[in-house]
């Protein structure tokens, strides 16, 4: 597995998190809300609010490998009947894929996020053909508990999204 550390974000990050979030090929596997082109202005905007934010009711990280922020992992906590429920996301810079970082890195926020968070379970919900995705968090502990189908719209096409989940004590 290649060395990586998580760590909170910091507003130098912006640079390099524009350069590898800038890629089709991670934007195509994520909501809309992540921005495609993505420039430095969404990245220093993105830093921004993860370091305003604090972390009362989530946890925002850096992946970091060799001194440079390359991808994100966070953990956020629900609301309403969903408040023992929070919701995991992530990418990584396409460079990075395949050599073990994003299972590790979603082991470790899911455990930090156990130990400070009042949660049951912790939830993901990537596309049905995001197989990469769903691999990293079948290796990471999570099941998948269902597909929705025709549960999302993006580029103009309907797809399908699987629901994951973590429950508390199952993190390996």
């Amino acid at each position: 597995m290649l060395s990586f550390s998580l760590r909170p974000w910091q507003k130098t990050d912006a640079e390099s998190i524009a350069m590898a979030a800038d890629n089709p090929n991670i934007a195509v596997n994520l909501r809309n809300v992540f921005p495609s082109p993505y420039t430095l202005k969404d990245a220093e905007w993105f830093v921004g609010d993860c370091i305003a934010q604090g972390e009362a009711r989530r946890l925002m990280r850096a992946i970091v490998i060799d001194g440079r922020a390359a991808g994100s992992v966070s953990v956020s906590v629900k609301d309403d009947v969903y408040e023992k429920s929070a919701e995991l996301g992530y990418w990584l810079a396409e460079e990075h894929w395949g050599r073990g970082v994003m299972t590790e890195a979603v082991r470790q926020i899911c455990r930090e996020a156990f130990s400070r968070f009042d949660i049951l379970r912790i939830f993901a919900e990537p596309f049905a053909d995001n197989l990469g995705s769903r691999r990293v968090l079948e290796k990471a502990g999570f099941t998948c508990e269902g597909t929705m189908r025709n549960g999302v719209f993006k580029k103009g096409r309907v797809g399908s999204y699987c629901m994951y989940a973590l429950l508390r004590g199952e993190l390996k």
